[in-house]
């Protein structure tokens, strides 16, 4: 009896993840709950078990496509099943009797896979000319058959996929509108400058709620929990941990945590939890953090916070000019529910707090 391996529901409301890529081959045989493949969504990467044991007949899903939740990525079943049949039509769990000999549309899955190919690049399939055997088209026939252009192309996928996406969405529906002061650094540990400023940006937050915010419907929605998000860069691209419960940590055990979850971050093992439901975001580039950047907002968030280089500069002190390690501090908010004034009173509080820190 085969068994048709679905896309679970992934939680948080997604509809749909990426394949990115299977960690078992056609013709394997595996365990239950044995992760099978994993998938990319727009909060993390997980890993998929299998949901019963047996030999992967058929991947059906192939690596940089996108599936919806409960479409067939895998038949699992006995060694030596044929499979013909179309598992688009297989409801799920449903189990299918033997031998499977149906064929859909008079073509193998194989060629509706490449017909679905051509589609998606735009090529017409009864153009292609097949150098397989027998003269049958093959992958590399229909990706050969594009339109060649300039340049070297690199397919958008996984977390890169999951950027373009929250940045297209962010610029189309936030007005977004960027406040920026200088800070006065000098004495405040850098190694933990970011969990240094977290702690601060939640208690700011208590007097400034609209900015640890989010709009549902036609309500803002104020939270009362302030779950910080940190950009961290890693090879795949940037994506944003979540420091749970800032407001009820001391600076070292965020600094803790925040290094816990970047270590994951760039060792590409976060889990869904640990990406899940920020309330506010906080960024910094570090030396590569330029004089000032405007950071985009974490949708559905309302605001982000930016940390700039820091470096030394002159500046009038008593009268005096001085060398101080001075850097800029940039509030990006969304006009709709932060008023400009409320936006740089929350700078100015923030900056205040991260000067008690500093040695004058």
């Amino acid at each position: 009896m085969a068994h048709a391996f679905t896309l679970p529901d992934l939680g948080e409301g997604l509809e749909e993840g990426e394949i990115t890529r299977w960690l078992v081959a056609e013709g394997e045989a595996v365990d239950e709950h044995q992760p099978i493949v994993e998938i990319q969504t727009e909060k993390a990467t997980v890993e998929i078990g299998a949901p019963v044991a047996g030999v992967v007949l058929r991947i059906i899903a192939r690596e940089g496509e996108l599936a919806s939740i409960g479409a067939t990525l895998a038949m699992i079943g006995k060694r030596g099943e044929q499979l013909l049949h179309s598992v688009t039509s297989l409801p799920v769990d449903e189990p299918v009797a033997e031998p499977l000999i149906a064929v859909v549309d008079s073509e193998p899955l194989e060629v509706l896979a490449l017909r679905r190919l051509a589609r998606e690049l735009g090529v017409d399939f009864s153009t292609v000319r097949g150098t397989g055997t027998g003269g049958q088209v093959t992958e590399a026939d229909i990706r050969a058959a594009v339109m060649p252009g300039e340049g070297r192309r690199v397919p958008v996928r996984g977390i890169r996929r999951a950027i373009v996406e929250q940045v297209e969405r962010t610029h189309r529906e936030i007005p977004a509108v960027t406040f920026v002061e200088e800070c006065d650094f000098t004495g405040v540990d850098l190694d933990t400058l970011v969990a240094t400023t977290l702690a601060a940006v939640a208690a700011s937050l208590v007097e400034y709620p609209e900015l640890n915010a989010r709009i549902e419907d036609d309500d803002i929605v104020l939270l009362d929990r302030y779950d910080l998000g940190v950009a961290v860069d890693t090879e795949a691209g940037l994506v944003v941990p979540v420091v749970h419960g800032c407001d009820r940590l001391s600076v070292a055990e965020i600094d803790a945590e925040i290094r816990r979850l970047a270590d994951r971050a760039r060792a590409g093992s976060l889990q869904p939890d640990d990406l899940r439901d920020s309330t506010f975001t906080v960024t910094s580039a570090g030396k590569l953090g330029g004089l000032l950047v405007t950071p985009l907002i974490n949708h559905p968030e309302v605001a982000i916070l930016g940390l700039h280089r820091i470096g030394p500069r002159p500046v009038v002190r008593d009268g005096e000019i001085v060398v101080r390690d001075m850097g800029n501090v940039s509030v990006t908010f969304d006009h709709r529910v932060v008023d400009g004034v409320r936006a740089g009173g929350f700078a100015l509080d923030l900056i205040a707090r991260l000067e008690r820190r500093s040695v004058h």
